[in-house]
């Protein structure tokens, strides 16, 4: 009887420290919906009314088989929340931020760091991104879609840090393998100046006729687009959440003024500070291959090599410029790429004549702040308004609506921010899609826990000297 009693009071105290850490989750949630699952905790740990393991008086086939799907479910669900609001891996794909993070670092991101997001759509399969792999469908369902709303998190994402983030211009997207990665909007723009050779000089049209222009040239390649689905895919859509992760660094913040002016970042006047190894590409003509050793210690990568032989360019960090400079034995000439193309650049519909090395000015939309509207500045802030904030906007007659009113101001619901990788002239970027609204922000990364170069093989391919490095001291 005592036995049964001091089981009785263990069971108690499992369940009452249980409950209170279950409690004091949901409190950090700030949602109390999670209440419902209280007497299921109760029942396990006290009443025992249901049989939750009933497998385990099955027979021996039964018994082995639901004892690998109970540790399966368990696990899933337990990285399906560890995922969703503490943490969760990632590995960077390209190289837009090198030589800072390179292609191959495997990152320990922080959702707690800036605070998890509530998911918008919370039924999708754990370790999944939208895909799931092999049968190439959907690893979420659509239904529900709740609303963006943050859990408080250690702090905010600060000028420089390096933020993992949804692609904001990933909402639209050609479903064919080939074209899922592409910027579907710069690629009906792109085909759009195909279709139509003979368009005249936007420089000569006034702001409303320029604007009609760009719709033009915009409806003419989402036409092509959808008149070759063969080729390109049915055009689908998804939401923030299931979008594409991308890494970048935070160059600009919200409320600030941004400008680039011969490459460096300028805030609100003033010269922000270039990352230790920023990278900017360069016109390379070698006397002679550059030797394997000499490529590890400048951190010079096959796809360099690859773009050096196809472009005539390849990236390269100043301590690298100033080493290939001075070796006359392998290089015979090396100059800065200052080749930019203004059809590319955010806003896709307003081509302002601003590169990637010259940007701007701009400022960045903060929460709670306005901006007067005209039409010289509306396709700046159009995608804004009427995307990431849901608003019905319009232009008619010169005249800016916005859900049926005339608007000559607009206050922002979100705060902003401008982001651009470190190997500025290979990164796909602010400077090409836009401002990152806060609900895109997915976390911090912390440190890099393991770190594979893609040109080597084996153990030699492994980075030793990364492994375990804090992202923050990389600046």
């Amino acid at each position: 009887m005592k036995e049964k009693e001091l089981n009785m009071k263990k069971q108690w105290a499992k369940f009452i420290i249980v409950i209170v850490l279950y409690l004091l989750f949901l409190y950090w949630l700030k949602s109390w919906l999670g209440l419902i699952v209280v007497p299921f905790i109760y029942d396990v740990y006290i009443t025992k009314k249901i049989k939750w393991q009933w497998w385990k008086d099955a027979e021996r086939p039964v018994k082995f088989v639901m004892s690998w799907v109970d540790a399966l479910v368990f696990a899933l669900v337990a990285v399906y929340f560890i995922n969703l609001f503490f943490f969760q891996n990632y590995v960077i794909p390209s190289s837009s931020l090198e030589k800072s993070l390179l292609t191959g670092d495997y990152l320990f991101v922080s959702k707690v760091s800036y605070g998890p997001r509530i998911p918008q759509t919370p039924l999708t399969m754990p370790l999944t991104q939208h895909t799931l792999p092999v049968i190439e469908c959907k690893s979420y369902i659509e239904w529900p879609q709740w609303e963006y709303r943050r859990v408080k998190g250690l702090g905010k994402v600060e000028l420089n840090d390096i933020v993992v983030f949804n692609f904001p211009a990933g909402d639209t997207l050609c479903s064919a393998p080939r074209y899922q990665a592409y910027d579907y909007y710069q690629l009906c723009y792109g085909i759009g100046y195909q279709v139509w050779q003979e368009h005249p000089n936007p420089d000569s049209l006034s702001a409303g006729e320029r604007r009609r222009f760009f719709e033009q040239i915009y409806s003419l390649g989402r036409t092509y687009i959808r008149q070759n689905q063969l080729e390109y895919g049915e055009v689908t859509t998804r939401p923030a959440d299931r979008r594409e992760n991308y890494v970048k660094r935070c160059v600009g913040l919200p409320g600030q003024t941004l400008q680039i002016k011969n490459r460096i970042v300028y805030l609100d006047g003033k010269a922000n500070k270039e990352p230790d190894n920023v990278q900017y590409t360069y016109y390379v003509k070698l006397r002679q291959a550059i030797p394997d050793e000499l490529m590890q210690q400048l951190g010079i990568s096959m796809e360099d090599l690859t773009s050096l032989n196809t472009l005539g360019y390849m990236p390269l960090t100043k301590h690298a410029v100033a080493t290939l400079s001075k070796r006359k034995d392998i290089v015979e000439s090396i100059a800065i790429n200052t080749d930019a193309n203004d059809q590319e650049t955010y806003p896709l519909n307003g081509n302002y004549h601003w590169t990637r090395d010259n940007y701007g000015p701009v400022w960045i939309p903060a929460k709670g702040k306005s901006i007067k509207l005209t039409e010289d500045n509306i396709a700046i802030y159009e995608r804004p308004i009427r995307v990431y904030e849901g608003n019905d906007l319009k232009i008619a007659d010169g005249k800016i609506l916005i859900n049926g009113k005339e608007a000559k101001s607009y206050t922002f619901k979100m705060d902003y921010y401008w982001m651009q990788g470190d190997n500025r002239h290979n990164s796909a970027d602010s400077r090409y899609w836009g401002f990152v609204p806060e609900d895109h922000i997915v976390g911090k990364p912390i440190f890099i826990w393991w770190s594979s170069d893609p040109d080597r093989n084996g153990l030699s391919g492994v980075r030793w000297s990364r492994l375990f490095n804090f992202v923050d001291n990389i600046k």
